[in-house]
C-alpha cells in the first residue's frame, strides 16, 4: 500500500486574473498553480510588492479563470474551470476568511467529443449577458448571465449577474486558435445580439476568421426545458490572414473591430464587413504567446523568446482606428499569462521561468520589481545526498529535509539548475570572520542598564579566553578589550543581564556581578572552593544553578545589589552525579537535573535541591543513554510547557510539564542523529519560543497546528554553537559559530518551508547526472537563439561543479544533434586489473532532415571521462547508431551507476527508416571493451524489440523495466553468455494494458511505480511465485492514484527506516508543473488505520465546487473519462490524512471515535507522517 505527499508544491503559473475579490476596493491577483489557487495583494509596507493572502487546493487542475460581478455582491466572484470538466464560482467569505462556493455546474457536452486541441477558452460578452466556454472541438457552451428583463421576472427568482446552466452549441469551426466577443454599437434601446469571433484553421490548414451571431431564446418553461442558443448566422472575414495568426484583440468603442496578431504582421479587421483593412508587418518575425490590455489604446504582448512589447492603437479625430505602433519594452521570463495590475505594473506569469512583477517606465523599458521562484517544468532531477555524504551511513527518522534534490528546470533562456531542500532556511546577514580558535559558547546581552534597550553585545567564549564584540545601531562592530568586570582571560560558561540591568559572568572559578558602567571591580562575586570547578550553569532571572564537576549542585540568589546569597547546596554520591541542568520561568522555584547513572531526569525544589519527581528517560532497562542537555520551552499557545532532553545517542525525549506535581507526562521520542543534540532557545515575537538543536543534522523545533515540529535547517550543517542576537542593526538575528571557527549572523525562519537555490544556465537542462566521486554534475543542455528571424538550436554536454555551480567544461554536440539522455556509472578503466573509473555516458539523436538516405547517422553514444588535473571532459569512446538513444541504464552495479561489474549499457534506440511506414524500436545492451588500455569501444551484446517506443528504463541487477510509450511496462532479464550461448534479453512479464507511460522506477522487490501522460500513478507487482505461467508473465495492478500532474521523472531512494516507522520512503517524483512528491510504502501495521482515516477525512472536507475526493483522485483513462467515482486504490493522499491535525479537538475525537483508536495515537501517527516530508 502506497503513500504520497508533496515536498514542493506546483510553482508553474498558467492562469491569473485581477479582480476586487477580498474587498470592494481591493486589487487582488488570483493565480492558479496546477490544482491550487493563490490570492495575492499589495503589501501595506511596500505597495509595489505582492504578498500572499490565502491559498487553497482545488480537486482538479485549474484550466480557466474569469471574473463575475453579481448585482447583489459588493465584490467580484471568480469563475473556475478544471480539467475534470467541473465549473464553479467562488466568493470570499469575510467572516470565516475562507473561499466560499457560490454555484457549481455540470458539463452537459457529449463525452465523445474531442478535447480542444488548442487549450480551453472562456469569454464574456461586453454587455455582460453571456459567457462562452470552449473545452471541446466543435462545441461552444453558452452560459447565460441573469439580467433585468423589463420587469417580467423578479430579481429574487433569478439573481442578477448569476450564471445559468450551460447550453451546448455545435459549430463547424475546428482547431480554434483564439476567440473573443466583439464590441457592438448600440442601435436602439435593445442591445444587439452578441457576436463571437473565432480564429481557426480549415481542412486545408488555411487560417480563417469567422464571426458568429449569438441568438438566445429563453425557455417558456424554465423548470422543464433549457433555453435555446444558436450560432448559425456566420460571416467570414474578407481578406488574407497569415498562417501564423494566433490571437484576437477586440477593440472597444469608439474604435470597434478587432486586431489579428500573427508571427509576421498585425492586421485590423473593421466592424461592418469584417474586411482586413490594414496590415502592418512586424520589424522582426516572432511568436506571440500572451497579451493583456493596459487601457483602451495600449496593450502589452509577450513572445515565445521572453520579450515584452507595447502595442499602441492610434485613433483619428473621430476616435476610430487609424493604425498601430509596436515597440519592444525589454526582456522578462517567457510569459504564459499577462495581467495588468496598476500604475504601469504587469504580472508576468510563467510556466518556463520565474514569474515576475515588472514596471513599465516612461522610457519604454521594463524593471523587474518582484520575482516568484518557479522550478517548472522539471525535465530531470537527481538526489545529491540523503543528509550525509557517506553512502553507507544510516539515515534515521527520514525527513525529506535530509535530501538535497537538484533539478533541471525551465526552458531555453529561462533554463536553470535548482537546488531544492525542505527545511528551515538561514539568510546570511554578515560575518565576524574567523576567530582563530574553536568557539565553545556564545552569549548576547545589553551594555546599557536600561531593560528596554536591545542587545548590542556578543560574548564569545573559547577554551582559554573570552572575546567581546559590541554592535552599533548602524551595524558597525567593535571588539572591546575591557567590558564591565568580565575576566576575559578565562573561558565563560555563562554571561547575561539580570532583571535590573546588571551583567553577570560565570567562569570555571567564579561568579561575578558588575554594573554596566564599571570596568574593573565587580559589585559582588562568589568563588567555589579551591578544589572545585564550575562545569555547568543554568540561569533564570536572579537565580543561578551551578554544577561543581557534577558532584555538587548550588543555587545562588543574585537579587541583592552587593552580595550573592547561597540559596541551597546539595552533594550527590558518585552513582547519582549530575550530567545536565536547566531552569525555566514556566516553573519558578524548581529546576531540572539529569543524572549520568540510570538515565534519569529529576525535578528539584530550588530551595532545597531535593527531588519532587523523577523519570527514567531510557526506552528500556538495557538502554543507558545519558541525558546531556535540558531545556524547557513554551512552543504552543494554551498548552503546558515542554521539557526537551537531549541524549548522548542523538535521541530527543520530550515531556509535557503540566505542573510541578506532574512534570513528566505525554512522553515522546525523536531521533535527530547519532550525536548529542545541544539546545538554544530562540524567542518569537508572539511570546512563544523555538528551539535550535545543534548536532550533525541541525534542526529547528517549533510548534504549529497544535503539534511539535522538527525540521532540518538548511546551510547549518557545521554549526557548533548558537545564540539569539536580536540587536538593533539585525533584528531577529542569531549568531552561529561554525566548526571552522567562523561567527556568522543570520536570520532564521520561524518554521519549515521549501528552499530553492538557483543557478541560471540560460539553456534547457534536459538531462542531469550527478557524480559524488567527481563532485560534479553532468548536464545535457539545449540552447535556442533567434538569428535573423530563424531559430538556431545547439546542444551541449557540460560539467558543473557541485558547490559553486560553476561550469568547468562544455562539449558541443554536432549540428542538428540533440542530447537525449545521460548518466554516470563506474566502468572498466582499461588497466586490466579489474579496476573501475567514474564515467559520464551521453545518448544523442539527430534531427531528421529531408535529405539523406537510409544510411544517415541518427544517434550517438558518447562516453566521457573527467581529466582530474583541470577537471575537463574528454571523449573516451563514441558509438554511432542508426537510431536516437532515448534512455540509458546500467547493468552490473547500482542503478544509474555504482560499483563494478561488466559495465553494460542498456539503451533504447529507434530506427526511423524514411521510406518505411513503421519505426522499429529496440532495447540494446552494449559492453565497453578495450583493444588496448587507451582504445575502448562499444560492443553490441543483445537486443530486444519493444511494442512502440521505450520512454524510460529502470535497471536493477539484471532486470530491466521498460516503460513503453503506449503499451505500459515490460520486464526484461539479461542473461550473460554461458556454455557457448550468446547474451540475450528475454521478456519475463508485461502489463497487458494501454498506458501512455512517462516514467518508471522500482520501489520494492518485484514492485514498480509507473506514471502516465494522464497524470496517473500505477503500482505494478510481478508475481514471481504465481501458480500458473500466465500469472508469472502478467504484471498486476496493486494500487492506482490520479496525481493530476504529468510526472517527468521518478528517482528511487534507499533509506534505513526505524523499526516503528509508519511509512518507508521509496522514491521522489518530479512533475511538469514544478511539484516534487515523496512516494512511500505504508508499514503493514498502519495500512488499515490510514485507509480508514483517509475515507473519514475525505467525507468531512468540503471541497471547492463540491467536487468529491473519489472523483478527483480516481484513475483517469484517455479522453478524460473518470474512474466512476471509485477513488484511489490502495493509495493514501498525504495532504488529506495530515488534515487531521487541522481539526479541532472535538473533530479529532469524533474521527477517532469512529476509528476506535485514541486521539493521541492517531496524532502521533500523523505527526510522524508530517516529519517524513
Amino acid at each position: 500500500m502506497a503513500y504520497l505527499a508533496p515536498i514542493h508544491r506546483p510553482s508553474s503559473v498558467r492562469h491569473a486574473i485581477k479582480l476586487a475579490f477580498i474587498a470592494p476596493d481591493a486589487d487582488d491577483l488570483i493565480v492558479a498553480k496546477a490544482n491550487r489557487l493563490e490570492i495575492w495583494a499589495a503589501s501595506p509596507q511596500q505597495p509595489d510588492q505582492l504578498v500572499l493572502q490565502h491559498t487553497r487546493a482545488v480537486y482538479g487542475k485549474v484550466t480557466l479563470l474569469h471574473k463575475l460581478r453579481p448585482a447583489a455582491s459588493q465584490t467580484d466572484h471568480l469563475f473556475v474551470a478544471t480539467d475534470r470538466y467541473h465549473y464553479f464560482t467562488l466568493s470570499w467569505d469575510a467572516a470565516t476568511q475562507q473561499l466560499k462556493t457560490e454555484a457549481s455546474y455540470v458539463d452537459v457536452a457529449e463525452k465523445a467529443a474531442r478535447d480542444s486541441q488548442t487549450g480551453d477558452r472562456v469569454a464574456i460578452d461586453p454587455t455582460g449577458r453571456f459567457m462562452a466556454l470552449e473545452c471541446y472541438e466543435g462545441v461552444v457552451n453558452i452560459l447565460p448571465i441573469a439580467h433585468a428583463a423589463k420587469g417580467k421576472r423578479k430579481a429574487a427568482d433569478s439573481p442578477l449577474g448569476e450564471l445559468q446552466p450551460p447550453v451546448p452549441v455545435r459549430v463547424p469551426d475546428l482547431f480554434v486558435k483564439s476567440s473573443c466577443f466583439l464590441h457592438k454599437r448600440q442601435a436602439g434601446a435593445r442591445p444587439a445580439n452578441p457576436e463571437l469571433a473565432l480564429l481557426h484553421e480549415d481542412q486545408g490548414a488555411r487560417v480563417r476568421l469567422t464571426v458568429r451571431e449569438l441568438e438566445f431564446t429563453p425557455s417558456l418553461r424554465p423548470q422543464e426545458e433549457p433555453p435555446t442558443v444558436e450560432l448559425d448566422k456566420a460571416r467570414e472575414a474578407q481578406g488574407e490572414l497569415e498562417l501564423g495568426a494566433s490571437h484576437l484583440i477586440a477593440l472597444p468603442a469608439p474604435m470597434y473591430g478587432l486586431l489579428v496578431v500573427g508571427e509576421t504582421s498585425i492586421s485590423y479587421v473593421e466592424e461592418w464587413e469584417y474586411l482586413v483593412s490594414a496590415t502592418q508587418p512586424l520589424a522582426e518575425a516572432t511568436v506571440f504567446v500572451a497579451w493583456c490590455a493596459v487601457d483602451a489604446q495600449r496593450y502589452c504582448l509577450a513572445d515565445d523568446y521572453g520579450r515584452l512589447y507595447l502595442l499602441f492603437v492610434q485613433q483619428n479625430a473621430a476616435g476610430e482606428y487609424a493604425g498601430h505602433q509596436l515597440d519592444v519594452l525589454g526582456e522578462t521570463s517567457r510569459a504564459s499569462v499577462l495581467v495588468y495590475l496598476d500604475a504601469g505594473r504587469i504580472f508576468v506569469g510563467s510556466h518556463q521561468g520565474d514569474s515576475q512583477v515588472v514596471q513599465i517606465s516612461g522610457r519604454k523599458s521594463v524593471e523587474i520589481l518582484q520575482t516568484f521562484a518557479n522550478i517548472a517544468p522539471i525535465l530531470d532531477f537527481t538526489v545529491m545526498d540523503m543528509g550525509n555524504r557517506s553512502s553507507d551511513a544510516v539515515v534515521n527518522e527520514f525527513s525529506s529535509g535530509q535530501a538535497r534534490i537538484v533539478t533541471g528546470s525551465g526552458a531555453y533562456k529561462d533554463g536553470s539548475l535548482r537546488s531544492v531542500r525542505s527545511g528551515v532556511g538561514l539568510e546570511d546577514l554578515g560575518s565576524l570572520g574567523e576567530m582563530g580558535a574553536p568557539v565553545s559558547a556564545m552569549f548576547s546581552l545589553r551594555s546599557s542598564a536600561s531593560t528596554s534597550a536591545a542587545v548590542d553585545t556578543l560574548v564569545v567564549s573559547f577554551v582559554s579566553h573570552t572575546r567581546v564584540f559590541r554592535f552599533a545601531a548602524d551595524g558597525e562592530v567593535e571588539e572591546v578589550e575591557v567590558f564591565a568586570a568580565f575576566a576575559l582571560a578565562e573561558s565563560t560558561l555563562h554571561a547575561g543581564n539580570l532583571p535590573d540591568g546588571r551583567v553577570v559572568q560565570v567562569t570555571g572559578s567564579a561568579v561575578q556581578v558588575s554594573d554596566n558602567n564599571s570596568n574593573s571591580t565587580p559589585q559582588s562575586s562568589w568563588h567555589p572552593s579551591p578544589d572545585s570547578t564550575i562545569t555547568a550553569v543554568a540561569a533564570q532571572g536572579n537565580h543561578l544553578l551551578l554544577s561543581l564537576s557534577g558532584a555538587t549542585l548550588l543555587a545562588l540568589d543574585l537579587s541583592a545589589p552587593t552580595t550573592i546569597r547561597l540559596q541551597a547546596r546539595r552533594a550527590f554520591p558518585p552513582d547519582e552525579q549530575i550530567s545536565c541542568i536547566a531552569l525555566s520561568p514556566a516553573l519558578p522555584n524548581t529546576c531540572f537535573a539529569g543524572s549520568w547513572a540510570a538515565s534519569k531526569v529529576a525535578l528539584l525544589d530550588l530551595a532545597t535541591l531535593q527531588p519532587l519527581a523523577t523519570a527514567r528517560v531510557a526506552s528500556d532497562e538495557n538502554d543507558l543513554a545519558v541525558p546531556r542537555s535540558l531545556v524547557v520551552a513554551q512552543l504552543l499557545p494554551h498548552e503546558p510547557p515542554t521539557l526537551f532532553i537531549g541524549l548522548a545517542d542523538g535521541n530527543v525525549v520530550t515531556y509535557s510539564v503540566i505542573s510541578p506535581s506532574e512534570p513528566f507526562t505525554n512522553r515522546k521520542t525523536m531521533m535527530l542523529g547519532t550525536q548529542q543534540p545541544n539546545f538554544a532557545l530562540l524567542p518569537r515575537a508572539d511570546g512563544l519560543q523555538n528551539i535550535f538543536a545543534t548536532c550533525e543534522h541541525p534542526s529547528l523545533i517549533y510548534g504549529a497546528e497544535g503539534r511539535t515540529v522538527y525540521s532540518a535547517v538548511t546551510a547549518a550543517a557545521h554549526a557548533q554553537s548558537i545564540c539569539a542576537f536580536d540587536c538593533a542593526a539585525y533584528p531577529g538575528a542569531i549568531a552561529i559559530a561554525t566548526a571552522e571557527a567562523e561567527i556568522r549572523l543570520a536570520a532564521v525562519d520561524e518554521e519549515r518551508t521549501t528552499h530553492v537555490q538557483t543557478l541560471p544556465v540560460g539553456a534547457t537542462v534536459r538531462r542531469i547526472a550527478y557524480s559524488s566521486a567527481l563532485k560534479a554534475f553532468g548536464l545535457g543542455t539545449i540552447t535556442r537563439t533567434l538569428v535573423r528571424g530563424e531559430e538556431v538550436v545547439q546542444s551541449h554536454f557540460a560539467l558543473v561543479d557541485e558547490v559553486a555551480f560553476a561550469t568547468l567544461d562544455s562539449y558541443a554536440l554536432d549540428e542538428d544533434e540533440l542530447v537525449e539522455c545521460c548518466m554516470r556509472c563506474a566502468l572498466d578503466d582499461g588497466s586490466g586489473a579489474g579496476g573501475v573509473a567514474e564515467r559520464f555516458v551521453v545518448g544523442t539523436s539527430f534531427l531528421a532532415g529531408e535529405e539523406g538516405g537510409e544510411e544517415r547517422m541518427r544517434g550517438r553514444i558518447l562516453v566521457f571521462e573527467v581529466v582530474e588535473g583541470g577537471r575537463r571532459l574528454k571523449v573516451l569512446s563514441t558509438g554511432v547508431v542508426r537510431g536516437g538513444v532515448r534512455c540509458l541504464g546500467f547493468i552490473g552495479g547500482e542503478d544509474g551507476g555504482g560499483g563494478g561489474g561488466e559495465g553494460l549499457l542498456a539503451w533504447s534506440k529507434r530506427f526511423a527508416w524514411p521510406l518505411l511506414p513503421k519505426a522499429v524500436l529496440q532495447v540494446v545492451v552494449y559492453a565497453l571493451e578495450y583493444q588496448t588500455p587507451s582504445t575502448p569501444f562499444l560492443v553490441k551484446k543483445a537486443t530486444y524489440r519493444t511494442a512502440t517506443a521505450p520512454i524510460d528504463l529502470s535497471v536493477t541487477g539484471t532486470t530491466i523495466a521498460v516503460a513503453d510509450l503506449m503499451k505500459s511496462l515490460s520486464l526484461l532479464t539479461y542473461t550473460p553468455a554461458r556454455a557457448g550461448a550468446p547474451e540475450s534479453l528475454t521478456e519475463v512479464a508485461r502489463h497487458f494494458d494501454t498506458l501512455w507511460s512517462t516514467a518508471v522506477a522500482q520501489v520494492a522487490e518485484h514492485t514498480y511505480l509507473e506514471a502516465d501522460a494522464e497524470g496517473n500513478l500505477v503500482v505494478l507487482e510481478h508475481d514471481v511465485a504465481g501458480y500458473s505461467e500466465d500469472d508469472r508473465r502478467r504484471l498486476r495492478v496493486v494500487g492506482d492514484f490520479r496525481l493530476g500532474e504529468m510526472v517527468n521523472r521518478i528517482r528511487a531512494i534507499s533509506v534505513q527506516p526505524s523499526a516503528d516507522a509508519v511509512v518507508v520512503p521509496r522514491a521522489f517524483l518530479a512533475t511538469v508543473e514544478g511539484s516534487i512528491y515523496l512516494f512511500a510504502l505504508i508499514a503493514p501495521a498502519h495500512q488499515d488505520l490510514l485507509m480508514q482515516l483517509q475515507l473519514l477525512l475525505a467525507e468531512r472536507v468540503v471541497s471547492l465546487g463540491g467536487v468529491p475526493f473519489a472523483g478527483w483522485r480516481g484513475l483517469v483513462r484517455g479522453g478524460g473519462g473518470d474512474s466512476g467515482g471509485q477513488g484511489p486504490t490502495r493509495f493514501v493522499d498525504g495532504e488529506v490524512v495530515e488534515g487531521f491535525l487541522g481539526l479541532g479537538r472535538e473533530g479529532q475525537e469524533e474521527v477517532c471515535g469512529v476509528l476506535g483508536v485514541g486521539v493521541e495515537v492517531v496524532r502521533g501517527v500523523v505527526e510522524g507522517l508530517r516529519r517524513v516530508r
